[in-house]
């Protein structure tokens, strides 16, 4: 299939370069000029402008978006007037499923096709392939059904769950999770998901981390509540072998604890990073559907927290906490 990417970084790259190598016909756009020198390098075929890109694919054509959310918006207003009926456009993007309601009303007027399809499978998706959640009209989805069966891992990428049946979209890797929406909807939960998995892993390593506590010794403060048993808390453990450890055989073994273990195994203490960690929407938009529909999610809501306060906006109340114990009580904070 001829099939134009607008978005050739970290992701979109890779996947056209996926797409490239099982024989489909890939071309693609970036604003940044970076970003096409370096596609055009690995062979794709690159135009300077959005609007040379949609001259230079056949009808009907087939756009497939991997851009940020606010960025999304802009060009599917420019898409809007460049395409033509029947074209297609998916949006690959972490994109809010009530944006793609939005774009899909806009395109329909037009009689131009709009799929959301939430893409996992980070920057190694390109040799293991990507999980892909789409909504929008079923008829597109089946015609777009060989670029997404190219793209995902296929059914030997997982121990089946039920031998004695035919293969199906999601052991091969892709679903068709519904209209308009629904793709997007089912990755954002999955975002969340992650959200709640990463914050469990990273506290573990970290309690771990502090085991030996107990041996550094501990002034005696008013403002600080002792140890009650440094004994207890001797340990030296070597948390990059626990990383590798539970990999083999253990409950918690997941490919998220495989990349830890990997950034652990080349920097123990983690030293090139500060432990600010972003939100890219996902988690917030997870947090608000769980309220709408009175659905509890207090560990993905606590692990979106986690990282608000990760980014430094804790600052301001921990302030007022500060102030506060001052002023009843006459605490002095304690500077690190």
């Amino acid at each position: 299939m001829d099939i134009g990417f607008v978005g050739l970084g970290r992701m979109g790259a890779n996947m056209a370069l996926r797409l490239a190598a099982r024989g489909h016909s890939v071309s693609g756009y970036d604003a940044a000029p970076e970003a096409r020198d370096a596609a055009q390098q690995d062979g794709i075929k690159v135009f300077s402008s959005l609007s040379e890109l949609v001259s230079g694919l056949p009808t009907p054509r087939i756009l497939w978006l991997m851009l940020p959310a606010a960025v999304t918006e802009v060009v599917v207003g420019e898409l809007e007037s460049l395409l033509s009926a029947d074209d297609v456009v998916v949006d690959g993007g972490n994109g809010n499923y009530l944006g793609d309601l939005a774009h899909a009303r806009r395109l329909q007027q037009r009689s131009i096709h709009h799929l959301d399809c939430g893409t996992s499978g980070g920057v190694w998706g390109r040799e293991r392939g990507y999980c892909l959640m789409v909504g929008g009209e079923r008829a597109i989805f089946e015609r777009l059904r060989g670029i997404f069966s190219d793209l995902s891992p296929g059914v030997a990428a997982a121990p089946r769950t039920v031998e004695n049946r035919d293969t199906t979209d999601a052991e091969e890797g892709f679903l068709y999770c519904g209209d308009h929406g629904a793709g997007h909807f089912v990755k954002m939960v999955h975002n969340g998901i992650e959200y709640g998995m990463m914050a469990s892993l990273a506290e573990g390593f970290a309690i771990l981390q502090s085991a030996g506590i107990g041996r550094k010794g501990q002034a005696a403060s008013a403002e600080v509540a002792p140890l009650e048993n440094p004994e207890a808390y001797s340990y030296e453990i070597p948390v990059p072998e626990v990383a590798e450890l539970w990999r083999r055989g253990s409950v918690v073994s997941s490919w998220l604890l495989d990349l830890t273990a990997s950034a652990m195994a080349s920097d123990p203490e983690l030293s090139a990073f500060e432990g600010r960690v972003s939100d890219s929407g996902e988690g917030r938009w997870t947090a608000k559907a769980a309220i709408d529909e009175g659905v509890p999610a207090p560990t993905i809501l606590a692990a979106l927290n986690a990282r608000f306060a990760s980014q430094g906006a804790a600052t301001f109340s921990g302030k007022v906490l500060s102030a506060m114990r001052s002023e009843f009580g006459g605490h002095n904070e304690l500077r690190g």
